[in-house]
């Protein structure tokens, strides 16, 4: 028997380390190029408003295929080549399958096993669709007391356990991210004290509220998420409250979180789509204006995914967090 965070800990490393994930599920980088684009060129006018220091780490936790990162880095090349030339680029990934398709992508990038092994100095880092794969924890509320769930033979186990500092009603679950609020502190007290800023893109609530919202998914259907662990990616909604009040108690200027449409929508979301849409073939520049749809819309992407910046306190508030 083992603690929910502890299970799913230990399920999501077989799964990235084993599986491909993208056979599961589709997230924004892959549904339109524009996503990392505006990531990038966001990312560029934070350097300027660092100062343009040369060499800065640009950074993303969770990249993926590569693809976020590499349409980053063209639009960067465009239109911010000095960024371009002091950036110093590094990932986050533990997944051996993962780092060889990002090296195809990202020649000359540097990898890690943690975001605490990042290297010091100024930073700027991306993570989209990072922290919901973190591991949480679960307690339900029995009587006047709590329990906390463990895993035990693929069903839940409830022991005894102290309030989880969230009320809720009788059998409500409540869940806590303690992997996620802390890297929120750690990476709030690096951008604090040696510059830069972070962007997180993930979905959750905008405040804390109570609920299981546990999940797994294989071949991009819904199944049991204790059942069969390494097989699928399980997640959890982001407590974006949490995560914010870890990064400003450690020192951080918070942005956000912001509806990720709205958020699109003020870096150029549309726009930059409709340039491209107006250069392609009817079929392609529909799919194209379609992506961008599905990454805005609220009842899509758009409401549910949230956006969320942690930045240096001497910084002006950010592209997407100025209006």
């Amino acid at each position: 028997m083992e603690r929910l965070d502890a299970f799913m800990a230990r399920a999501n490393a077989a799964y990235y380390a084993a599986q491909d994930p993208f056979a599961d599920f589709t997230t924004a980088p892959e549904i339109s190029q524009v996503f990392g684009e505006l990531l990038g060129l966001w990312a560029a006018v934070i350097w300027q408003a660092m100062g343009s220091p040369d060499p800065v780490i640009l950074a993303e936790a969770g990249p993926g295929r590569g693809t976020l990162m590499a349409d980053a880095l063209r639009a960067i090349g465009q239109m911010a080549p000095g960024f371009r030339a002091a950036l110093r680029l590094h990932l986050v990934e533990t997944s051996p399958r993962l780092r060889a398709e990002q090296a195809t992508r990202l020649p000359g990038a540097v990898w890690h096993e943690a975001v605490e092994a990042l290297p010091p100095g100024p930073l700027i880092l991306l993570a989209n669709e990072f922290l919901d794969a973190l591991p949480i924890r679960q307690f339900v509320r029995r009587g006047a007391g709590w329990t906390e769930r463990h895993v035990q033979d693929g069903a839940f186990v409830e022991l005894p356990a102290a309030a989880p500092g969230l009320d809720a009603g009788e059998g409500e679950v409540v869940e806590r991210g303690d992997a996620a609020r802390a890297l929120a502190a750690s990476l709030g007290a690096r951008v604090a004290e040696t510059g830069g800023a972070v962007l997180l893109l993930d979905y959750g609530p905008a405040e804390s509220a109570a609920g299981d919202s546990l999940q797994a998914l294989r071949e991009r259907k819904p199944v049991d998420p204790l059942v069969a662990p390494g097989t699928a990616d399980l997640t959890a909604h982001v407590d974006f409250q949490a995560v914010a009040e870890a990064a400003r108690a450690a020192g951080a200027a918070v942005y956000g979180p912001l509806p990720q449409g709205l958020f699109l929508a003020r870096l150029g979301l549309f726009q930059r789509t409709g340039i491209l849409a107006r250069t392609q073939p009817p079929v392609r520049a529909a799919a194209l204006l379609d992506a961008a749809r599905r990454l805005a819309e609220p009842d899509q992407m758009g409401r549910l995914f949230k956006a969320l910046a942690l930045c240096h306190p001497g910084l002006p508030p950010p592209p997407g967090f100025d209006a």
